[in-house]
């Protein structure tokens, strides 16, 4: 199977064990004729990454191949470049419970490896390397994005079905995707996890007053101040050192900060006030418009140039300030080292919860 892509490029064939599979590029209609045989999604991360099938496109370049079986869509893929992690492509794919086990998803990886491949020599992309994530549990509930519990009991796996049944289905759908990834030449490179903490589990760090005139200094901050966008950027950067970035001023208002992004609002934690040279060692960044019994979605972050204890102190210390009377999930990968042990310690003590395990896997470990 040799696959090409251009404006009359004519369906593939793939052999799948008890036949033959038509790989063709994504269609109008296809999100809707995939659900039917798909099925709800079985947790949120898979109902996120559902929305990376889309058309082609070339900037930034695409592709989605559809496999069907007798005319019936069957399973789907989709590859596509990503300009501020340049090292690696995306890549998600989905075939119907109907198929698995017959190739159906081999044919469709290594037909978007043919397409990157051949785009990669065009110059249309940089690499030809790519990524996959999956969820190993979730509490979020599908489709909704209103988390139910501020802290959930730590450790337990959601599952598309109710009981032991249905977290046993999980478990074994996780064990496959790790076994077609590894058979595809994939390696885990990160851990990401959206934990939601509790309000005062924290104790409250002193602010500073006549009382406390070394206390830390707690401010309000506007997404568009360039103060905040440079320690957004500079923090993003440091923190996808596994996946490097290139995180510029402007990529950051665009990506993170600006009105389109839901950023509601920002807050800040100084050495010092402003004016007296203090600078942003730690900031949070709230996507909830308004307050509610669910967790606030909040981007935490610190500057990467301190030393790891006194970041640790410092988004520590912003943390326990943001949950003081209100719950916050917050986003953790395994390379944010200053607040991993900050929220592994609440998750032990239960004073948070794991709403999104994710694993992240890769064709270059590095």
């Amino acid at each position: 199977m040799s696959p090409r892509h251009d404006d009359d490029a004519p369906a593939l064939t793939a052999a799948v064990s008890g036949g033959e599979v038509v790989l063709r590029p994504w269609a109008e209609g296809d999100d809707l004729r995939l659900l039917e045989v798909w099925g709800d999604p079985a947790d949120v991360q898979q109902h996120q990454d559902r929305a990376m099938l889309a058309a082609d496109a070339d900037s930034p370049w695409r592709r989605t191949l559809v496999a069907e079986e007798d005319g019936v869509p069957v399973g789907a893929a989709v590859a596509f470049a990503q300009p501020l992690h340049p090292g690696r492509l995306w890549v998600y794919g989905e075939v119907a419970r109907t198929v698995r086990g017959r190739g159906v998803g081999r044919a469709l990886l290594e037909a978007l490896r043919g397409l990157v491949a051949a785009a990669h020599e065009a110059g249309a992309v940089p690499t030809t390397e790519l990524k996959a994530r999956f969820a190993v549990a979730s509490r979020v509930p599908v489709g909704g994005g209103e988390v139910v519990e501020a802290a959930p009991q730590a450790g337990a796996a959601g599952a598309p079905e109710a009981g032991a049944a249905g977290a046993e289905a999980h478990a074994a759908q996780v064990a496959a995707t790790e076994r077609f990834l590894v058979a595809a030449g994939f390696t885990p490179v990160q851990r990401s996890r959206r934990i939601a903490v509790a309000p005062g589990v924290i104790a409250l760090p002193a602010l500073r007053d006549e009382e406390h005139p070394e206390g830390r200094v707690l401010e309000e901050i506007s997404t568009g101040s360039v103060e905040l966008t440079r320690a957004v950027a500079a923090f993003y950067d440091a923190a996808h050192a596994w996946d490097p970035s290139q995180m510029s001023v402007g990529a950051a208002q665009q990506l993170i900060l600006g009105p389109q992004t839901g950023a509601a609002g920002a807050v800040v934690l100084r050495d010092a006030p402003r004016e007296d040279g203090g600078t942003i060692q730690a900031f949070a960044v709230s996507y909830t418009a308004e307050r509610q019994d669910a967790p606030a979605d909040v981007l935490l972050g610190w500057d990467p140039s301190l030393g790891f204890e006194e970041a640790q102190l410092a988004v520590g210390d912003l943390l326990a300030l943001l949950v003081a009377q209100h719950p916050v999930q917050v986003e953790a990968d395994e390379a944010m080292t200053a607040l991993e042990p900050v929220l592994d310690a609440l998750l032990a003590k239960r004073a948070a919860g794991t709403l999104v395990d994710t694993r992240v896997w890769a064709t270059d470990p590095s």
